[in-house]
């Protein structure tokens, strides 16, 4: 099923009026809505043989990770390339950060080499908009913390309507460790603000204190919290994360909140499967799911290099002296 998702086509992309893109908190329904619709457009693109358009030709895109990230920051660079920008990848385990450089005397070193757009992922929350604040370019988080990570929503809800062809009205059930989910955290704003109704399904161990403030309704049971869902999205138990012990044990969580075939028959029959990886198999997920008919996991790697594709080409519409 097509999505429907420019309200008048005379005018596929209205205007953006945000210097960066640093979360889906502050961003309207129309914001989201224009950054979908030039996806759509990038997803055209990257079907073609010559895969290349000029748009951002003579820009220069650094992407700054300080954590590591195999699938977020090759499909920023692949999308940066694929609109002629000039992509340098910044080693941070190699750089004077090691050497104890602050965040801000990074941001003032980057700023004096002019680049356009920076791609950055942060460990800490904020850092993303601390850095924002001190270099004159458009700043894109590619997550910092457990607080947004705004380009893997996005891709999320391009995924889902080009699935179900809406979001508005949809259920859709985010499960796992929402408690260190900067994706969760993201998708439930995003989310919310077209029309959809979340779910959180979640031990009580994993879930944030306020997270009905969100506007999300809370389940403790998979199966109670998956009957009659349209979408169920998994994310990763982020062990990486946890100070202390958060789940009796790996495959005691697998059993009681892991996605298998027998918990998916409690939502709809025409449900989807999403993760945003790296999937723990057999953690959060059964292969035999993963990688099931109902699946749109490979969907959304494609979506992610298109909608990262369309944030900067919209960023770069913005940048001075932009045609």
């Amino acid at each position: 099923m097509r999505p429907i998702l420019m309200a008048d086509p005379a005018h596929p992309h209205p205007p953006f009026p945000h210097r960066h893109l640093l979360g889906v908190a502050g961003l309207s329904p129309a914001d989201i809505k224009g950054l979908l619709a030039s996806a759509e457009d990038a997803v055209s693109l990257s079907r073609q043989v010559e895969k290349k358009s000029a748009t951002l030709r003579g820009r220069t895109q650094i992407n700054l990770f300080f954590e590591n990230s195999t699938r977020t920051q090759s499909s920023f660079e692949i999308a940066g390339k694929r609109l002629g920008a000039d992509v340098m990848n910044m080693a941070v385990g190699n750089s004077s950060i090691k050497k104890g450089e602050t965040l801000l005397d990074t941001a003032a070193t980057l700023n004096a080499m002019r680049p356009d757009i920076i791609v950055v992922r942060h460990h800490a929350a904020g850092a993303v908009a601390l850095l924002a604040q001190k270099v004159d370019c458009s700043v894109v988080n590619a997550g910092d913390g457990a607080h947004e990570h705004p380009t893997q929503a996005l891709l999320d809800a391009l995924t889902i309507t080009r699935a179900k062809g809406r979001i508005e009205g949809l259920v859709v059930a985010i499960c796992g460790d929402v408690l260190h989910s900067r994706v969760a955290r993201s998708n439930i704003l995003l989310l919310n603000a077209l029309g959809a109704r979340v779910r959180v399904i979640a031990p009580s161990t994993l879930l944030p204190a306020d997270v009905e403030r969100l506007g999300v309704t809370v389940f403790r049971d998979m199966r109670r919290g998956l009957e009659g869902v349209d979408v169920v999205m998994m994310l990763r138990l982020q062990l990486e994360r946890m100070n202390g012990s958060f789940v009796p044990s790996v495959k005691e969580y697998f059993k009681h909140f892991g996605l298998d075939d027998a918990k998916l028959a409690y939502a709809k029959p025409d449900a989807v499967v999403m993760h945003p990886g790296p999937m723990n198999r057999g953690v959060e997920i059964a292969s035999d799911v993963a990688d099931g008919p109902r699946s749109l996991i490979r969907d959304q790697v494609e979506m992610g290099v298109a909608v990262r594709m369309a944030v900067l080409e919209t960023l770069g519409r913005r940048l001075p002296n932009a045609a």
